[in-house]
């Protein structure tokens, strides 16, 4: 799934525009917690891919350090690979992390899916990130440990005779002292399996808790089928088929009740979730050969949040997949540093912001404080797919895997301070008006090919907010397949 670009490859690399805090900031700003250096509240992460940063300089780290603090979230898990480079852009994000004070923590994901690990030598180097910044004031550290990651690593074995060994032996029990880790690595690993790994690791990162992986087409037409129902026609037990797979917590529970299972031996297990926006790639056989969707669509962001913040006592840590990979299309921050080849699908479908970020702000405060805060504000917020589920384009690359689950719907939360009538409009003759309540709504309609993207909130005969964001079209004839989605905001 995950993937990094090596220097000697520039054309794949593709810089971004300046990053910016916008102004506003100041008045939507919500209250945060501020974790303490070595902590078990609960903490809400983002998921930083160095290898995109290739450009960065301390400046554009401080810039999204900032942003993200803004907007609730307590830290960066720096993905690392193999690149020779990377080192440099890790000692900057601690450098500017240092410069914001000390509440902003960072910490190591190593991605095993690129960096080697079949030798002692290959643990040493992991195990060298970790004494280099055990004691920086900005190194979260949890129940006393240095926390640190993964993404995968389930096959490494270190010269060991099995992969439990190999972590246990030249990764953990090589860190002592001021230097001993707090082990949450991801391993793509049955969780009934865990009790074997008692000494490897102190608890688990579920990666794919994110998105609703298990629901296939092939799922969904066999689950629909039995029903008397359709993707291409849905009806109402369908739609509530295939929104019991969006946000499930139920990867969640077995996760934590195989980490409750482990044998404790004094140590505690923490369970960090994921929670993510979206998920398209669309690369060629030629390049990363990845091609596929997983179902974004019935507010799979916000309803992934209002689960986790259902089961908050059972999720220690949660980390948001991601702030900057392109490739995947699920980023929450900025598109800057440099694109993995992902411009055609990327350019133009800003996320950040005042848009899915502002949105994690208001779930992050309520994940943490167990409380969600009041809303003072009315909005709105957008997002749908540039192009039908069903179009036909000369892009070489085909259609994704799964394009048959998304739906060609226009998707809306809105934020409201007291009851309120809500106009979704997808063309001129195309709208639908919602009562909704004082609170947070999930709202949603058809698209009309050809047509846009619009929302109103009207109280008391007036208009409070109205958004019809410039630059989105729905077509049936796009350039190129793009099964990422347009995200407005009304500021």
């Amino acid at each position: 799934m995950r993937f990094t670009i090596a220097l000697g490859l520039p054309a794949l690399f593709t810089l971004g525009g300046a990053l910016s805090v916008p102004s506003d900031f100041a008045a939507t700003k919500l209250k945060r917690q501020t974790p303490s250096n070595t902590t078990t509240t609960k903490s809400v992460v983002a998921h930083h891919i160095v290898g995109n940063t290739y450009p960065y300089t301390v400046s554009n780290w401080a810039s999204d350090i900032a942003l993200a603090s803004a907007h609730g979230i307590d830290g960066f898990a720096l993905n690392i690979g193999p690149d020779s480079w990377q080192s440099a852009r890790v000692a900057d994000a601690y450098t500017a992390a240092k410069n914001a004070g000390p509440s902003f923590k960072l910490f190591i994901s190593f991605d095993m899916s690129v960096l080697p690990c079949t030798t002692a030598a290959n643990a040493a180097a992991l195990r060298n990130y970790i004494t280099t910044y055990a004691n920086h004031p900005n190194q979260l550290k949890y129940n006393g440990g240095v926390f640190a990651s993964t993404f995968a690593g389930e096959s490494c074995t270190f010269g060991q005779s099995s992969v439990a060994l190999g972590w246990q032996t030249q990764f953990v029990q090589m860190l002592n002292g001021n230097n001993t880790v707090y082990f949450v690595p991801s391993f793509f690993i049955d969780p009934a399996t865990f009790k074997n790994y008692n000494n490897s690791f102190n608890g688990q990162f579920n990666w794919n808790s994110g998105w609703p992986i298990s629901l296939t087409t092939s799922v969904a037409n066999s689950q629909l089928s039995s029903a008397g129902t359709s993707l291409n026609n849905l009806s109402t037990a369908g739609q509530n088929i295939l929104k019991g797979y969006i946000g499930s917590t139920s990867i969640d529970t077995n996760y934590v009740n195989n980490l409750k299972a482990m044998p404790s031996n004094g140590k505690s297990r923490a369970y960090m979730a994921a929670v993510s926006p979206w998920f398209f790639t669309h690369y060629s056989p030629q390049t990363y050969n990845k091609n596929f969707v997983y179902d974004g669509d019935w507010h799979l962001y916000p309803t992934r949040w209002q689960n986790l913040v259902s089961i908050r006592n059972q999720v220690d840590l949660v980390q948001i997949v991601t702030w900057n990979d392109y490739g995947e299309s699920h980023y929450i921050g900025p598109i800057g540093g440099a694109q993995p080849n992902s411009q055609a699908w990327v350019n133009g479908f800003d996320h950040q912001g005042n848009r899915w970020l502002y949105m994690t702000q208001y779930f992050a405060t309520a994940y943490k404080t167990g409380s969600y805060p009041a809303i003072t504000k009315d909005q709105i917020f957008l997002w749908a797919r540039p192009h039908t589920r069903n179009a036909t384009s000369s892009d070489s690359v085909g259609k994704p895997t799964n394009y048959e689950l998304d739906q060609d719907q226009l998707w809306a939360v809105v934020f409201t301070t007291a009851a309120a009538n809500v106009t979704l409009s997808t063309s001129a003759a195309k709208n639908q008006t919602f009562s909704v309540p004082a609170g947070l709504s999930k709202l949603n309609m058809p698209l009309t090919v050809g047509g846009y993207m619009q929302g109103s909130i009207m109280r008391n005969g007036k208009s409070v907010v109205s958004l019809k964001p410039s630059g989105y079209t729905f077509t049936a004839t796009p350039s190129s397949y793009n099964y990422n989605a347009f995200v407005a905001y009304s500021t």
